[in-house]
């Protein structure tokens, strides 16, 4: 019996030591208690990770954005615009609008102004499409006609077909491949152009026209609002105008235009805000754009429009910006019965081209850190770039908190009721809270305004904070919008981009509609978003507010007039 025991004992020995799994000696065991609760943290950091950037809105691969292929990217960008482009020219080509979905197109005047060409031109040309330029360089030359029997709108005119021809002149100069012998029709064209629109001016207050009749050269009131022509519309003729007195050496253009400037500053409007539902979404918008960019365009050389700038930006700031609810994110409200009226918590999507206009005018396109050294620079500039950035966010969130990633046409805001009382920037702004579900409790999209036309506000505002602060975490945003277009508004055989009908329904309801400024702004921007920092830089151009690019050019002649009791 005893022997049989210890021939157990042996074999169980030798067992042990041939186990893949050696029993571990006594002094090691304290190290695998250890390496237990060492994964149990792990664990417990990676879903806590997990779920922190589940709801963070701002995002991670920032932290590596100059790690990222972004030439790779704005080809995916060229990509885009090639199938849109390509699609109008197979099926609407010449045609003034483009219905991607049906595939047919539609004209706004009887034989169409090639509205969709024209916008386009320039954003060809930065994209380095050459083989795609002689064919609407042909069209220009051969087919556009302003001798039809067409009332034109003055401002959409200008900023559209003006504005377009005159960049298209500038980057054939600028752009070696761009160029070609029958380059002297941008010019041709948009000096024919102008000359037509110049009996917009003629009016008794020096307000222009709201229309155009185009063959008979006559102005013609507006057909709504009582004839009157809307602030922003008459304030945002100015770049285009400037710059062809500039090149032609006729300053009839540039002194017509900036008289506008005079007769709305002599309104004298309370705190730098102009009348017309005093808000900054439509109608309001680009007068303030128009402040800042003819400030920059005669390269400083007209400080008025600058001190009416800064005038009108501390009246957004004391009377406009406010807060919401649940994460403090800052909004631009409206104030719909004027200066001392209560605040309305709702924003247009067309307002997200203030951040960046807001730190373009603090930096004259310059990067922070140089306007940082300048023995200018103060706290007052300071908490206008935290303005932008505050800004900038919640137009991103505009975009975070939808089911598409698209941003609706309008968005309102959850607030509490004290800070919607009048004169919200007297009271202090509590730090956002980056939260997305907060974010998602503070965003109203109604219905009716669930739907995205393609529009370029945030995306603009995205390349100048890039430029200008150079934080890759609004690349990366950008990135974000550009793959949910990918995703969400391919329509038709060819799978060209169309707007859609509610951003919070997956996949959208389609609209059957591609705007000219999906070309002409939004696809232009994020291409330039993408691009390196020294091509086209905002130093040397100013973009006007269809995005046209247009130099900084040499005073040659003085401002034409001055504030009243200055």
């Amino acid at each position: 019996m005893a022997v049989r025991k210890a021939k157990i004992r042996r074999a169980k020995r030798t067992v042990r030591r041939g186990s893949p799994h050696p029993r571990a000696p006594s002094f090691l065991k304290p190290l695998f208690g250890l390496r237990s609760i060492l994964l149990v943290l792990v664990l417990s950091f990676m879903i806590l990770l997990f779920k922190w950037t589940r709801d963070d809105p701002i995002g991670l691969y920032h932290h590596v954005g100059n790690y990222a292929n972004w030439d790779a990217r704005r080809e995916q960008v060229k990509s885009a615009f090639i199938t849109s482009w390509d699609a109008y020219l197979d099926n609407a080509w010449g045609i003034d609008r483009y219905h991607p979905v049906s595939g047919k197109g539609s004209q706004m005047s009887p034989n169409g102004l090639g509205w969709i060409i024209v916008d386009s031109l320039d954003t060809i040309m930065l994209m380095n499409l050459t083989d795609r330029l002689a064919e609407p360089r042909k069209w220009l030359q051969r087919n556009l006609s302003y001798d039809q029997d067409q009332d034109v709108n003055t401002f959409e005119t200008t900023i559209r077909m003006l504005g377009g021809l005159l960049s298209a002149h500038y980057l054939s100069i600028k752009l070696p491949h761009a160029a070609s012998r029958r380059d002297f029709v941008y010019l041709a064209k948009a000096i024919e152009l102008a000359d037509r629109l110049l009996p917009a001016y003629e009016s008794r207050s020096g307000i222009p026209y709201a229309s155009v009749h185009l063959s008979k050269a006559e102005g013609i009131r507006s057909h709504a609002d009582g004839g009157s022509s809307s602030t922003a519309e008459a304030s945002t003729l100015q770049l285009e105008m400037k710059y062809l007195s500039y090149l032609t050496g006729n300053d009839t253009y540039w002194r017509k235009a900036e008289r506008v400037m005079k007769v709305l500053d002599n309104n004298r409007a309370r705190d730098g805000l102009v009348p017309i539902f005093i808000r900054l979404g439509s109608r309001g918008d680009s007068y303030y754009e128009y402040l800042v960019k003819q400030y920059l365009q005669t390269s400083g050389r007209e400080p008025v429009y600058l001190e009416m700038w800064e005038e009108a930006l501390e009246g957004i700031q004391k009377h406009l910006i406010t807060k919401t609810k649940h994460s403090g994110l800052k909004f631009v409200a409206e104030l719909p019965q004027g200066i001392g009226g209560p605040v309305s918590p709702k924003m247009d999507h067309l307002v997200c081209f203030l951040p960046g206009l807001i730190v373009l005018g603090a930096t004259r396109g310059h990067t922070l850190s140089k306007a940082r050294t300048w023995p200018s620079w103060d706290d007052k500039k300071e908490g206008q770039i935290q303005l932008a950035k505050d800004l900038m966010k919640t137009c991103w969130g505009m975009y975070a908190v939808t089911k598409t990633g698209l941003a609706p046409e309008i968005a309102g805001f959850h607030a509490d009721e004290g800070d919607l009382r009048p004169a919200p920037g007297d009271r202090p702004l509590v730090p956002t809270k980056n939260s997305l579900a907060a974010w998602k409790k503070d965003y109203i999209i109604k219905p009716l305004d669930a739907h995205n036309l393609q529009r370029p506000e945030t995306v603009e505002s995205l390349f100048m904070m890039w430029r200008i602060t150079e934080d890759p975490v609004y690349r990366e945003w950008g990135w974000k919008i550009f793959k949910a277009f990918e995703k969400h508004t391919k329509a038709g055989k060819k799978q060209d981009y169309t707007s859609v009908n509610d951003v919070n329904t997956v996949p959208p309801p389609l609209r059957d509609n591609m705007e000219s400024f999906w070309l002409a702004e939004t696809l232009k921007y994020l291409y330039l978003l993408f691009s390196p920092t020294d091509f086209i830089t905002l130093t040397e151009v100013v973009f006007n507010t269809e995005a046209h690019v247009l130099p900084v050019i040499e005073v040659k002649w003085p401002t034409g007039w001055s504030r009243s009791g200055q």
